[in-house]
């Protein structure tokens, strides 16, 4: 799938989430919301994955607004652990707006996927 330009920054996301979530571990007790960050930011790019092999126009559809939510609940947890001090401000500036990156990419191709 090179080329696909949804999909390869969904699996950079993946793997900055990942990331982030091994260094909190490191540094912190486990917790919940890191758990909740791994699973949403995760599944971004396992949504988007599946979309590409969609049966059609309206599992494409499907999956790519999961995508979406996904990315919105990541915000979520991003914004919550910012606020409680387990981020700092240019940590969670750096990953929110990627975060944000992917939900304008892909809440435009569900809207021309729609609309099309």
């Amino acid at each position: 799938m090179k080329g696909n330009v949804i999909l390869e920054k969904s699996k950079t996301f993946a793997v900055r989430i990942i990331r982030l979530y091994k260094y909190l571990r490191a540094d912190h007790s486990e917790h919940v919301i890191f758990k909740q960050l791994l699973r949403c930011g995760t599944s971004i790019g396992a949504n988007v994955t599946e979309a590409n092999d969609a049966i059609s126009k309206k599992d494409f559809l499907n999956k790519m607004y999961i995508a979406v939510k996904e990315c919105s609940e990541t915000l979520y947890w991003l914004e919550l652990l910012y606020r409680t001090d387990y981020l700092s401000k240019p940590q969670y500036e750096g990953i929110a707006s990627d975060c944000l990156e992917l939900r304008r990419i892909l809440r435009s191709i569900t809207k021309s996927t729609k609309d099309g």
